[in-house]
């Protein structure tokens, strides 16, 4: 594999080809590091500058030995959308900084225990469901979107949601390549079309905010007094064990693309303790928790270029994107419905990833124990069965993880109906 790299992890591009190759990363990256923020309701200014932010960040942490991007994390959306619209984002802040405490703490067992011990805690039926849930647990959101306008069905908003969706399948099954890479930019584009169509896009905003604005920063002890919201850090933190897992899958792909062993040099410890740092970084100045993209992997797969000078060139471009008013006002007008037919896809693209992991590992549902597991995280984590203690909330998502580590942890590997 390593004979057709183009430009491997220490090369560095000339110039004119430095600035192409990494506006052209970003733009690949770019549908979804703005979606999350639009979906949880935070400024896409900060998300693009804390994605570039932590992206420097994780590059420095692994001494520029790993051509990862960082974005916005979809597998925290659900606990962030509950908290924006009750507590805001200083408590979204608190459960960001802890993921990143999380990833911090880990890295540190990883260099001293080794990986051993995540694999048993995490193996492929607790992982697939808990992803699954991630995916499912949104669509009841994504339908609205689609179809509720100010509480009320408006038939234009189905038209404009299931356009977007199909356009972007469509594009994505047709195109190859690079093209194929930015479907969904692509159908957002064609959807935020034919809602302007229907006359269901407001230019105001973008009219009136002017090209150069400073990004929403939210820093703590400066944009507002932080107090500490448990209930946000026990509904976002255990959710980190489930992207670790994710994080360590990029990895063994990237060795795999790149004939290298990045879990031995700079080691998986370095690259957790990369994750981590950004996403605390995240926290720090407003934006959402962050973490490997698998999309910056797809790209690189596709055009043979793991230079991490164009992962920086990538960030630094989307740091400076993050200034450009009119950019973020134009991505905040995007509609509802546009929102609810990527969604659609978005989560169902989630779901079945878990339901890939629980495939390609051949789990078998025949035996009692994987289907307790299974069953208990699903329906817990859909139906969001949060706990409430006092102040303290576990999100239904959180709940779900915690529950399938511990049937993990307890439950024997054959029930006793299955003994021979």
């Amino acid at each position: 594999m390593k004979s057709n790299i183009v430009l491997d992890v220490h090369d560095r591009p000339r110039p004119m080809q430095w600035l192409g190759l990494s506006i052209q990363h970003l733009f690949a990256m770019f549908g979804s590091t703005v979606l999350v923020p639009i979906l949880v309701g935070l400024n896409p200014g900060i998300a693009l500058f804390s994605s570039g932010v932590g992206t420097l960040m994780h590059i420095l942490v692994t001494k520029g030995k790993i051509p990862s991007y960082m974005s916005s994390s979809f597998a925290f959306i659900t606990p962030m959308i509950a908290l924006m619209k009750t507590v805001g984002y200083p408590a979204i802040a608190q459960g960001t900084i802890a993921v990143g405490v999380v990833y911090l703490l880990v890295a540190i067992l990883v260099g001293f225990l080794g990986t051993g011990w995540i694999d048993k805690a995490l193996p492929p039926i607790v992982v697939g469901p808990i992803i699954m849930v991630i995916g499912l647990s949104l669509a009841g959101n994504a339908g609205k979107d689609a179809t509720m306008n100010n509480g009320h069905y408006d038939i234009r908003f189905f038209i404009v949601a299931f356009a977007t969706l199909f356009i972007t399948i469509m594009f994505n099954m047709l195109l190859k390549g690079f093209a194929s890479q930015i479907s969904i930019l692509i159908g957002v584009f064609c959807g935020y079309i034919i809602a302007l169509a229907f006359g269901l896009v407001d230019f105001t905003a973008v009219i009136n905010t002017p090209w150069f604005k400073t990004p929403d920063f939210q820093v703590p002890f400066v944009s507002y007094q932080p107090q500490i919201y448990w209930g946000a850090i026990l509904g976002m933190a255990p959710i980190a064990f489930v992207t670790m897992t994710e994080h360590m899958g990029h990895i063994m792909v990237l060795n795999e693309l790149t004939g290298k062993n990045f879990l031995k040099d700079p080691g998986l410890n370095k690259t957790l303790a990369g994750d981590g740092a950004a996403s605390i970084v995240a926290g720090l100045i407003g934006g959402p928790s962050i973490t490997s993209y698998g999309e910056n992997i797809g790209v690189m797969a596709i055009n043979k270029i793991y230079s991490v000078y164009v992962i920086i060139g990538a960030a630094i471009f989307a740091m400076i994107f993050g200034f450009v008013g009119k950019l973020s006002a134009l991505i905040q007008s995007i509609p509802l419905p546009v929102i609810g037919g990527i969604s659609f896809l978005l989560f169902g693209v989630i779901a079945s990833s878990g339901l890939r992991i629980l495939v390609d590992n051949q789990v078998d549902f025949n035996k009692n124990r994987n289907l307790m597991i299974a069953s208990s995280v699903l329906v817990i984590g859909i139906g969001n069965a949060f706990l409430q203690i006092g102040d303290f909330q576990f999100s239904g998502v959180a709940v779900a993880t915690i529950v399938g580590m511990l049937l993990n942890a307890v439950l024997p590997q054959n029930a006793r109906s299955e003994k021979q």
